[in-house]
């Protein structure tokens, strides 16, 4: 495996103002905690899900449980000004967000892990189509079968996956016209079974068969299958995966235990940004850390719940925590 080196290589200077740096030689990293100038009539709840269009904007989801319905997706330029919001009919239950590009025009995809819907949207939010409920067609559902999804992933084809990633744990294929095409997965441990398959993503790196992977979290995996849903293989090199992006030959793995895992072309273990043993230990143990934003350390995630790269390779990292957090992630060199 490759050498993963020391997460953090420089420490405060003695008057606490030296960033940290995070990573390893070629993938050094500068963080920018409670990123995002966040206007009065947002209160972060959770801080879900994060996408950048072509553009640069930076879409980040959260789910507040206020009892008043607020925007669920906020909208920053690059420099974290507020440019606008939207998704009150995603409030309490705002969860993963990604963005594709069909034709001339760029499209949100998103989940409602509390409405149990899934949503293709402009950039403005405005619905092209909604899916509520799971599909009927592979009669996997029983009457009282919980069906929550978390994220979407898309094919090269212009189908996309959804993963049932907080109900029965099954992956659902659609093809370009949104239209069901094969369900697969269910509860377990054994290959092609999953529990919680929170995160997925067509890994199309140069050099690798195009194939799908899923962020298997409750099981501590990376489950590996064939585009029409065979399993391949395992990565075990995570502890609690929740999604991914790509950035070339790097596949990037936010991990809900307290860390940002990258991996190279050949899946192995860059770095674990973040990683530190004895932090990660205490952020388990104490659930409430994640409420006591006062605990938290410079160059330490809590629990970073997705992330995406910026055209520049900056990472933009969101974490379930009870107040949102928000964290960019600056390339050096």
């Amino acid at each position: 495996m490759a050498a993963v080196g020391p997460t953090i290589l420089g420490a405060q200077d003695k008057a606490g103002t030296k960033p940290p740096v995070l990573g390893v030689p070629g993938f050094e990293y500068t963080p920018t905690h409670g990123w995002g100038e966040l206007p009065a009539h947002i209160v972060w709840g959770e801080t879900h899900g994060v996408a950048i269009d072509e553009a640069g904007l930076i879409y980040i989801k959260h789910r507040n449980r206020s009892e008043t319905p607020m925007d669920a997706i906020a909208v920053f330029d690059p420099a974290g000004k507020f440019v606008r919001s939207f998704g009150k009919e995603y409030h309490g239950g705002g969860h993963g967000i990604d963005i594709r590009k069909d034709g001339n025009e760029e499209f949100l995809y998103l989940c409602d892990v509390l409405h149990g819907v899934v949503v293709k949207a402009n950039l403005k939010g405005e619905h092209v189509w909604e899916k509520k409920g799971p599909p009927p067609e592979p009669a996997v559902y029983k009457e009282d079968s919980k069906y929550s999804p978390t994220n979407v992933a898309f094919a090269a084809d212009g189908g996309f996956y959804i993963g049932d990633g907080y109900g029965s744990h099954f992956i659902h294929q659609y093809d370009k016209d949104a239209k069901w095409v094969r369900t697969w997965g269910g509860e377990g441990s054994e290959p092609g079974k999953m529990k919680t398959p929170h995160g997925l993503w067509l890994d199309n790196r140069t050099g690798r068969e195009p194939t799908l992977v899923v962020a298997d979290r409750a099981n501590a995996r990376l489950q590996y299958f064939t585009l029409d849903g065979k399993h391949l293989s395992f990565n075990t090199e995570v502890s609690f995966p929740a999604h991914f992006d790509i950035r070339g030959e790097v596949l990037l793995c936010p991990d809900l235990h307290a860390r940002v895992t990258l991996f190279d072309k050949d899946n192995k273990v860059i770095t674990h940004l973040g990683y530190d043993a004895e932090w990660t230990k205490k952020a388990l143990a104490d659930f409430k850390m994640r409420e006591q934003p006062a605990t938290w350390e410079n160059g330490r995630f809590v629990h970073p719940h997705d992330a995406c790269f910026d055209k520049d390779g900056n990472i933009f990292v969101v974490e379930w925590v009870k107040t949102g957090r928000v964290t960019k992630l600056t390339k050096m060199g």
